[in-house]
């Protein structure tokens, strides 16, 4: 039996079907080295280089697929942003270079002929052909594809009906009337495998029988599968553990005595203990065993239970940064774990501000606020206790305190600390549900053009109460689901993010609001190998005021804006549309010097302080534009991803729109759109299936 979890076993050829293939090979063994229409070697040189490598008759394999399988490749350039050099050198700086091999070729021949008896063309000739080209050679493979073996009838039998017609179908197995593919049988058994262990039958048997009726090129396909009982656990055996209590393994596993064994329980169990870092290998699997109550295994290499680090950097909008971290992962055992946090950033901000690649984060003269803290360091302080295991397996309670200064470019200084305690629960693999509530006293630092505009609070005495120190305490519910293919370069599946957010009274916040942001992202495989990505991307958001944040912030008036600056939606810049300076895409308000006004008499001192100043009289370029927020957010992105072979990453070229609705925001600037750059992501290529020297395509010789 196969533990779940584990790698598929190899195919197994079955004595009716390793036939066809041995007589392949004994055809193979005489057949002379191609057909070399040109001089492939160069006497006393070495072989010529091959400089094109084409499939002539290929109609339902494409010739990027029958590529794969052929050891004879074309001489290419390394990569598509090195192309502009590979037409001046051929160096192998630049370039794959691919000679000729003749005795490959026979080779090559019966790797396509195997490749399409696999896919139902049982009757697929091929042969050779090497020609001359200017720089070297051109191998043609000429296919005859022939004519089809389809599958007349699949049966499936089950000794009990455990797996629907639904599901069955939802198989990689062949479908009736279409060609006869192996590779797709086989994936199909073992996407049913996969199924049974998913509702705890992991010792079901599945066997498959193929008739081949070659007069009219039809087969029939006979599957039994006998189920068997379910695994139930009936205990744990612990290998590995010396430090970390066997209690503790035990409360992060997602199963106790008595429960039905699946699949998804046991890669859930070996998750949670990845993720405890308590461990540096961990595995949980089912040895076989006669019996349905089976004993669970679980194999461990213990990690550190403490971890530092200390780290540093610049950015174009932080500048200077500088990080330490200490995690303890048992803390005071049971698994639970404590991370100290210390951040500081914003270094170097009086130099760097809007220099260079720098972005300038001084807001300007809005109001004339002090430009002094928005060129003061920012930091983060932080203390975070986790508890695994808190009433329930799938259970993280965490609890935290923290103290921040944090800038928002050119817009505000937000200070405050407080605590915080989450619940969150695992619903499904890579699929949290947290519920939060956090406390914080926060001070808000900004211009009174800002409170202006964006509260509609114009007087000195409201401002100041709105800059001094208040509450902001929200209840939080988030759920994330990931079910894309890789964490950094996906290509398949997708990202969903939803937050709901409340403050009021009931809260204890004297910011009152009700928010709901949103994000999700899709990938889809494209051209290739490798493969192409369209990629999209979905954010939006909504946040309104509430009422009772007037009398609680101490400000008569209107309770339409009252928004902590933090809770605002912005838009543009690298993690968001790209193409616009950091957030500013959407409202703003357009600043200028006073001393512009000044100048050349434009406006008094005076006629600046009861604002009959004019400054349409000023230049154009005297004034720049400074984000506000909004309190409606919509952004779409779609990119189309290249893998770039040399550079290791993948080239994203895409469109990009954002729309930022400013809730009543006066004084804003619109402005059109802008040429969008060719950004580079970072991207791990798959790896391309290799050609076996001198045997069959991977996978065996099944059928």
């Amino acid at each position: 039996m196969r533990h779940p979890g584990s790698p598929p076993p190899p195919i197994r050829p079955r004595p009716g079907i390793r036939l066809p293939v041995l007589l392949l090979t004994l055809v193979w063994a005489v057949l002379p080295a191609g057909n070399l229409q040109a001089q492939t070697t160069i006497p006393g040189g070495p072989p010529p280089l091959v400089q094109e490598v084409s499939f002539e008759g290929a109609q339902e394999l494409s010739p990027s697929t029958l590529e794969m399988w052929v050891a004879t490749q074309p001489t290419r350039c390394r990569a598509l942003l090195l192309r502009p050099f590979c037409l001046f050198s051929d160096g192998a700086v630049f370039t794959e270079r691919h000679r000729l091999d003749p005795d490959e070729l026979p080779r090559d021949e019966l790797r396509l002929r195997v490749t399409y008896f696999r896919e139902g063309f049982r009757e697929a000739a091929v042969f050779s052909e090497v020609q001359d080209h200017p720089d070297g050679v051109e191998v043609r493979f000429h296919l005859e594809e022939g004519p089809p073996t389809l599958l007349r009838e699949l049966e499936i039998r089950q000794t009990r009906e455990v797996l629907s017609r639904r599901e069955i179908e939802a198989t990689g197995l062949p479908v009736e009337g279409r060609p006869l593919s192996l590779d797709a049988l086989a994936q199909g058994l073992e996407d049913l495998r996969e199924e049974l262990e998913a509702k705890g039958y992991l010792d079901a048997r599945i066997q498959d029988t193929i008739e081949v009726f070659a007069e009219r090129r039809e087969a029939r396909v006979r599957v039994e599968i006998e189920t068997g009982a379910r695994a139930t656990v009936e205990g744990f055996e612990l290998v590995g553990n010396e430090e970390v209590e066997d209690e503790t393994i035990l409360l992060a596993l997602h199963l106790e005595e008595g429960d039905v064994i699946t699949a998804p329980l046991l890669r859930r169990s070996r998750n949670a203990l990845h993720q405890s870092n308590l461990f540096h290998e961990a595995n949980v699997t089912v040895p076989d065993q006669p019996d349905s109550a089976k004993v669970v295994e679980v194999r461990l290499r213990e990690a550190p239970p403490r971890l530092g680090r200390i780290g540093g950097g610049f950015s174009t909008l932080e500048f200077g940064q500088l990080e330490g971290r200490f995690s303890h992962y048992n803390w005071m055992g049971g698994g639970r774990r404590l991370d100290l946090r210390a951040g500081v950033g914003n270094l170097l901000a009086p130099q760097l501000t809007d220099f260079g690649p720098f972005h300038d984060i001084l807001p300007g003269e809005l109001g004339g606020v002090d430009e002094a803290p928005f060129r003061r360091p920012t930091w983060q302080l932080s203390a975070d206790f986790q508890q695994p295991a808190f009433r329930a397996a799938a259970n993280v309670l965490a609890l935290g305190l923290f103290s921040n200064r944090r800038i928002i470019p050119g817009i505000s200084v937000d200070e405050g600390y407080g605590a915080e305690i989450s619940l969150i629960r695992r619903l499904a693999f890579r699929s949290p549900l947290s519920l939060s509530y956090r406390f914080e006293i926060t001070s808000v630092e900004a211009g009174d053009v800002f409170f202006c505009v964006n509260h509609g609070i114009c007087e000195l005495s409201a401002i100041e109460s709105l800059r001094g120190r208040n509450t902001l305490s929200p209840l939080a519910l988030s759920y994330q689901t990931d079910r894309s293919d890789h964490p950094l370069g996906p290509t398949t599946g997708y990202r969903v993010r939803l937050d709901l957010e409340h403050a009021s009274g009931a809260t204890f916040s004297d910011f009152r609001h009700n928010r709901v942001s949103g994000e999700a992202s899709w990938y889809q495989p494209l051209a290739g190998p490798p493969p192409h990505v369209l990629a999209g991307r979905l954010r939006a958001g909504w946040v309104r005021s509430l009422g009772g944040a007037s009398e609680a912030l101490g400000i008569a008036g209107s309770e339409d804006g009252l928004l902590h600056p933090r809770k605002r939606f912005f838009a543009g810049g690298a993690r968001s549309v790209r193409g616009f300076t950091e957030n500013q895409l959407g409202p703003r308000i357009l600043t200028i010097p006073r001393q512009e006004l000044l100048d050349e008499d434009r406006c008094t001192p005076g006629e600046i302080a009861d604002r009959s100043c004019d400054p349409s009289l000023a230049p154009s370029d005297a004034f720049s534009p400074r984000p506000i927020g909004g309190t409606s957010l919509l952004e779409a992105n779609v990119e189309y991803r290249i893998p770039l072979r040399l550079l290791r990453g993948r080239r994203a070229g895409g469109r990009e729109t954002g729309r930022l609705h400013p809730g009543g925001n006066r004084g804003l600037d619109p402005r059109g759109g802008r040429p969008l750059p060719v950004p580079c992501r970072s991207h791990p290529p798959r790896p391309r299936l290799p050609a076996q020297g001198g045997g069959l395509p991977p996978g065996g010789d099944r059928g």
